[in-house]
């Protein structure tokens, strides 16, 4: 039975204001945090132990799971006092996954990835690490590698310049290990996987491999891309489990078609909701206010009159988000 880690510590500071008020893993993408969208990906893949590591607003984490079961699944987490890289992480859990090859996600991920057919090719090429790849055309924020004719990486390069990039195969953050990869990894202090790990496995002839994800893939690391995500995910672009849509409820709102609502939301006279706009559960939207291509976070109040277009509003604040 494969296991799996999903790497969910991080702080998020890329992701503020919302990264101020709940951990990473919570982002919501059409009203589901994403940790809730990767756990559902790997049950795809028959993939129900999993651990997560946890660390910044750990509570509220920890909160989410107690109050929301994942049937089928069993769960595990580990809190880190002080962090220790994205390596480290997986070494503090190393005896949960004694026992054979193992997946590591990172906890921001909304990705359709062929986890099985990962795993199949990690096993017949017998790998140590299996890296998943995705090309794009714009590497600079990226991690990229250099692969032979057989898919085994030969090169690394940390988010170079457009015009020094070796290749567009940038690393997705899924991981597919052996057991020995701990045996590379020292006992302790930071450590991270595409700047250390990966690296010396490659330098000490041992077999790395780089193998495409196959599917849908989105880093939701940054507020542009939490918004392009979940345009992504109300468009069908990826898909995911959809929660139920409440937009027919709302009689005295004039709500487009393409748009997710959310439960327990409440509406004044003349509210319009525009095309691509997504309401989170709990949102109260003051009269005559208008939303078009929006993400607002569950539990947000909008005042009335206040006009919203190609932004991410929650807590109070709109970070605008340049037109797609």
């Amino acid at each position: 039975m494969t296991k799996a880690m999903v790497l969910a510590a991080g702080v998020g500071s890329r992701l503020e204001p919302i990264s101020s008020y709940i951990p990473k893993p919570l982002v919501p993408v059409l009203n589901r945090p994403v940790v809730s969208h990767i756990l559902s990906g790997l049950r795809k893949h028959n993939i129900s132990k999993v651990i997560m590591n946890t660390h910044y607003l750990s509570e509220k984490l920890m909160d989410y799971f107690q109050n929301n079961q994942f049937p089928g699944m069993e769960l595990q987490f580990r809190f880190e006092a002080e962090l220790s890289g994205d390596a480290g992480g997986v070494r503090a859990c190393r005896e949960f996954f004694d026992d054979g090859t193992f997946v590591v996600i990172m906890g921001d991920l909304m990705t359709s990835a062929d986890i099985t057919r990962l795993l199949n090719a990690h096993k017949e090429k017998k790998a140590i690490a299996t890296i998943g790849v995705k090309k794009m055309q714009d590497v600079t924020r990226f991690g990229v590698m250099r692969r032979d004719a057989n898919g085994f990486i030969k090169e690394f390069q940390e988010k170079p310049k457009a015009e020094e990039a070796i290749s567009h195969d940038i690393s997705t953050g899924i991981y597919i290990l052996e057991p020995e990869v701990f045996d590379h990894i020292p006992a302790s202090g930071m450590y991270g996987f595409g700047k250390q790990l990966f690296p010396t496995l490659v330098e000490k002839g041992l077999a790395v491999l780089g193998e495409d994800i196959g599917g849908y893939w989105s880093d939701i690391g940054t507020l542009a891309e939490l918004f392009r995500g979940n345009m992504d995910a109300l468009s069908g672009a990826m898909e995911v489990e959809k929660p139920e849509n409440h937009r027919g409820l709302y009689n005295m709102a004039q709500i487009a078609d393409n748009v997710m609502i959310g439960a327990n939301v409440e509406m004044g006279e003349g509210v319009v909701i525009g095309e691509r706009s997504i309401i989170g559960d709990g949102c109260v939207i003051g009269k005559n206010a208008s939303l078009r291509d929006c993400v607002v976070l569950g539990g947000s109040h909008i005042e009335e009159g206040l006009v919203l277009k190609n932004c991410i509003y929650a807590f109070g604040e709109h970070v605008e988000i340049a037109s797609p």
